[in-house]
């Protein structure tokens, strides 16, 4: 994709990365709320990288001064009950996808990121965040508790950490969301783009199908007991030991060269 489209998410591949795309939320009037049609877009979005197997990273951010407001509240508080449960569920089916996604997805927090925009933060593989970004699950303010950001938000930070911000409605700034691991660095607001395209560089340099293998691993033992989640590991260091990529990496880690991956 050459040019970005002037629709609800714009879709950019890297000039001087190949392999990374950026999907940026366009909503910036409406500080990016995720309404139905937003929703869609990035469900559809992350199959095609998924399809893609030129895509090894993808970098979600948002247009203009926010990551994300969170659910449009006019859509929401218009909307049939079937209407919000479909929007509920696609909400849901979205955060789900960003983590079976094979194609590991880097968030880039250019502003505030609230309910929803923080769930979207809390699923996605890893976050880079402006110095300025802060995170909040305001819901328990307007009489509607953010319980779905609750699930990957209580995944991202320790329980207490969110069920303070679940509870109290109060912001967490970036330099408290590093430190209780909702993301991963905080940098200027000016060297986002720069911190954020630096490490997508560095995972895109490894191997697709391998990173795909590890990610599914990677969930499929979270949460077990530990007998269990070695069980599901074991496994999967069988399966990719047997991956010829996994033979083309040993090979060149033993001869000092560096190694050509194909991506199976």
């Amino acid at each position: 994709m050459e040019q970005m489209q002037p629709n609800l998410l714009l879709e950019r591949d890297s000039a001087d990365t190949p392999g990374l795309r950026e999907l940026i939320m366009n909503r910036p009037a409406a500080r990016n709320a995720l309404n139905l049609a937003l929703l869609e877009a990035l469900g559809g979005a992350l199959e095609r990288a998924t399809r893609d197997g030129g895509v090894r990273v993808l970098i979600l951010t948002g247009a203009g001064a926010a990551f994300c407001a969170g659910h449009d509240l006019k859509e929401l508080r218009a909307a049939a009950p079937a209407t919000a449960q479909n929007l509920f569920e696609r909400c849901a089916q979205l955060m789900q996808a960003l983590v079976a996604s094979p194609v590991p997805v880097i968030a880039a927090v250019n502003g505030v990121a609230t309910a929803a925009g923080c769930q979207l933060v809390a699923s996605c593989d890893l976050a880079i965040a402006a110095d300025h970004a802060s995170f909040v699950t305001p819901g328990v303010d307007i009489g509607l508790f953010c319980s779905t950001p609750a699930v990957a938000l209580s995944r991202a930070v320790p329980v207490k950490a969110a069920l303070r911000m679940l509870l109290t409605g109060e912001a967490l700034d970036a330099a408290t969301a590093h430190r209780l691991g909702l993301v991963n660095d905080v940098v200027a607001a000016d060297e986002l783009d720069a911190a954020v395209r630096r490490l997508g560089a560095v995972i895109c340099g490894k191997s697709r199908a391998t990173v795909a293998l590890g990610k599914r691993a990677f969930a499929a033992q979270s949460g077990r007991d530990l007998a269990s989640a070695y069980e599901v590991a074991t496994a999967a260091m069988l399966e990719n030991l047997r991956m010829e990529d996994a033979a083309e990496g040993i090979d060149a880690f033993l001869t000092r060269r560096e190694p050509r991956w194909r991506d199976r």
